[in-house]
């Protein structure tokens, strides 16, 4: 039996299909799972190393981009097409899982043309428009969230939770800190902007250590960087005199999430589902120009719930940033409170979830008999 799991992009959408790919094959080991995505999305290098096959169609995004990006995307849509198209009839498959970015949406449509049963995730409280539209075609859609239920046709929309790989909870904090070479004696503040880095988040983790020179000696950092800012935050840790340890990134997330006492990032819904299965305390600083604001929606639940601090893109700096890190340090029972209730908040059987809607929609000539789910 083959399946195919559409979108990538970034690690927000690639992770959780990967973790309903690894949860299938547990289920039906016999079966092929191939990914759909972009040469030049992180999946291109991510899928393989996980085991899986991947193909690539040729696609853009729209949202976000300037005019140029947006026109040039519009144009590439009929070869998107043509693409999937081609790769649904040579691959044949019994299902089609759209998981979001934008190579999901036109294989995820082209299959509802062919009738092949068809299902995406959508892993924000706001959908984007693409799967706004896919959910009038598609047999099935699960959700993260209650609140983007409303998006879609009711009979067929499932509340499922963010799937998350298995591996993500099973971090060793005493390996983490021999792995990244950082200080057992120390409070750990790990800084990420999702798989590609984010610029204005790693400036302002640079600018708050001038505000932070107090705390010089009771802190450090794990600071993924993406590969563009590498080397300039790595220097600026060095003038600044802070220990800890810089990487342009990291596929071993697990240890870096056991390791840290304090993490600050975007606030997608992949890395919140990953948080709140660690329980781990967050400074969350949403992506401005997430489609429909959806990150800035991701991240007031948690606020909401007192399971992180946020702040808005557009007051970042390094003095609100180091105001709230500092606020944090110095309330005892600030970080054991969140954590507390992030770890209320995890969620832990989206994969097996998703894995039966899935099964539950497959053509009867390709159906099998999966017990437990």
């Amino acid at each position: 039996m083959n399946i195919i799991i559409a979108g990538g992009g970034t690690g927000g959408h690639i992770f959780p299909g990967l973790a309903v790919a690894k949860g299938l094959k547990k289920l039906v080991p016999d079966a092929r799972i191939i990914f759909v995505g972009t040469a030049e999305g992180i999946e291109a290098k991510v899928v393989p190393r996980e085991g899986f096959e991947v193909r690539f169609i040729r696609s853009e995004g729209i949202a976000g981009y300037n005019i140029y990006r947006k026109l040039r995307s519009i144009l590439k849509l009929p070869l998107s097409l043509k693409d999937s198209f081609k790769l649904l009839r040579q691959i044949k498959p019994a299902v089609v899982l759209g998981v979001g970015g934008y190579s999901s949406g036109a294989l995820v449509f082209c299959a509802s043309l062919m009738r092949i049963p068809t299902m995406i995730h959508e892993q924000n409280s706001i959908p984007g428009s693409t799967n706004r539209l896919l959910g009038r075609f598609v047999k099935a859609v699960a959700v993260t969230y209650h609140e983007s239920m409303a998006f879609f046709p009711r009979d067929k929309t499932h509340l499922t939770g963010n799937p998350i790989r298995e591996e993500i909870k099973m971090g060793d904090r005493e390996g983490g800190y021999r792995i990244f070479g950082l200080d057992r004696g120390l409070f750990t503040i790990f800084v990420f902007g999702g798989s590609r880095g984010a610029s204005h988040i790693n400036s302002a983790v640079i600018e708050a250590l001038t505000y932070l020179r107090d705390y010089k000696d009771r802190i450090q950092f794990l600071h993924q960087t993406g590969e563009r800012d590498f080397d300039s935050v790595r220097e600026m840790y060095r003038t600044h005199g802070f220990k800890g340890t810089v990487i342009p990134f990291t596929h071993n997330m697990a240890d870096a999430y056991a390791v840290a006492d304090l993490v600050i990032s975007r606030a997608g819904a992949t890395t919140l589902a990953e948080l709140t299965a660690c329980g781990k305390a967050a400074i969350l600083i949403p992506y401005p120009f997430a489609a429909g604001n959806h990150q800035v929606a991701n991240a007031k639940r948690l606020w909401d719930m007192g399971a992180a601090q946020v702040i808005l893109d557009k007051d970042l700096n390094g003095k609100t940033l180091s105001d709230c890190i500092r606020y944090l340090l110095e309330d005892p029972d600030a970080i054991p409170e969140m954590e507390r209730m992030s770890r209320s908040l995890g969620g832990h059987d989206a994969t097996k979830k998703i894995i039966g809607l899935m099964m539950g929609i497959i053509d009867s000539r390709f159906k099998i008999q999966i017990s437990g789910l």
